[in-house]
């Protein structure tokens, strides 16, 4: 019954530890660009979008097409980066414990 109390205490430390972790990534933001910066965008640790910034030389009707590729490029970018931090800050939560395949947190 020891090893269970343990078991239930580092349980208790890894959620509060991942609390933790999911607001400090709530409120982190990472940006992502395309076109050599001229489209940014910015987005919080939930992958949500925060802003979008675009060069004025790329605003022109005929390039209409090319600007909303450039937008998806740099939110692909964004989203990249948001998703490495999270595997960063996991691995400080866990402790290096690999989690199955397919298992994610936060849930």
């Amino acid at each position: 019954m020891k090893n269970l109390g343990q078991l239930m205490k580092q349980a208790q430390s890894m959620q509060t530890k991942m609390a933790e972790m999911q607001q400090k990534l709530a409120d982190a933001e990472v940006d992502g660009a395309s076109a050599g910066g001229m489209v940014m965008v910015t987005l919080n640790g939930k992958g949500e979008m925060k802003r979008l910034k675009i060069d004025p030389s790329l605003i022109k009707a005929e390039d209409a097409e090319i600007l909303e590729d450039l937008i998806v490029a740099a939110h692909t970018d964004a989203k990249t980066k948001v998703e490495a931090k999270l595997a960063e800050e996991m691995q400080d939560v866990t402790g290096g414990l690999q989690l199955p395949p397919g298992f994610k947190l936060p849930f």
